[in-house]
């Protein structure tokens, strides 16, 4: 049985990967920090789709808890096919305004996470020489501006070059960069999103949807929607300067895990 591993898996993304997944026959791992909501959609999803569901609780802003899934991905005797690094978070407020500690723990789920359970899962990849990493970014990526941007560019880089590196091995990785995205991201992060029209919406199940049909194609990069791959494409050629404004708004609401 196919199985896969899911940080930030009870809700937004996370919870629609675990559908879309659990549909498919997956096992799932699900990781999270709140066990409560573990163990009910764990439930949920055994009760819907009749399939196998393990919990796991970890706090990705910790040593300890990133650890704990190294363990889980490590283990060879319950392989895990397919890694979902979902989880994430973001602060508001400019820079220079969040509290050090905030984007310190940010940076510790956006980047070292990533590549600790990267590190942790790919072995046993190569060995069996199948399975997948999918790395959630975000369209701001391609937006120069604040901590948010800056880790979620590192995952597109980081992403992308790993994936030239597994060439051959029969493993692929994959960046997912949504945009907005109607999740609870931005209630968690007390952002406002009343000046965001209607139309820049997407629903969590056709970025998964999406990313699922990229990933099949083999593509290192997903950006969900035309309207999202046009302002990926833009923001890729306009001098760094021309997205002064654009950035400076994506700063304030512009972010979706």
């Amino acid at each position: 049985m196919t199985t896969a591993l899911i940080t930030g898996a009870t809700a937004g993304i996370g919870a629609a990967f675990a559908r879309r997944l659990a549909r498919s026959g997956y096992r799932l791992v699900l990781v999270a920090r709140d066990t409560e909501r573990l163990e009910r959609a764990a439930a949920d999803l055994r009760g819907t789709y009749d399939i196998e569901t393990e919990v796991l609780t970890a706090d990705l802003a910790t040593d300890e808890g990133i650890g704990a899934v190294e363990a889980r991905l490590a283990d060879p005797e319950n392989p895990v096919d397919l890694l979902v690094n979902n989880a994430g978070f973001g602060n508001k407020g400019a820079f220079g305004t969040v509290p050090l500690q905030d984007e310190m723990d940010m940076l510790k789920v956006h980047i070292e996470a990533i590549l600790r359970l990267t590190t942790a899962a790919l072995p046993g990849m190569r060995e069996r020489r199948r399975g997948a990493i999918v790395n959630v970014a975000s369209v701001a990526a391609f937006l120069p501006r604040g901590t948010y941007g800056a880790s979620k560019a590192w995952v597109v880089s980081f992403t992308q070059g790993v994936m030239r590196d597994l060439g051959g091995t029969g493993v692929r990785m994959m960046a997912l960069c949504p945009g907005f995205t109607r999740t609870e991201f931005h209630e968690r992060a007390g952002m406002g999103t009343g000046n965001i029209p209607a139309w820049s919406w997407l629903s969590a199940e056709r970025v998964v949807g999406e990313a699922m049909r990229d990933l099949a194609r083999g593509r290192s990069l997903s950006v969900p929607s035309k309207r999202y791959k046009a302002a990926v494409a833009i923001a890729r050629v306009l001098p760094v300067g021309g997205l002064g404004g654009l950035s400076s708004k994506a700063a304030r609401t512009y972010r979706t895990d």
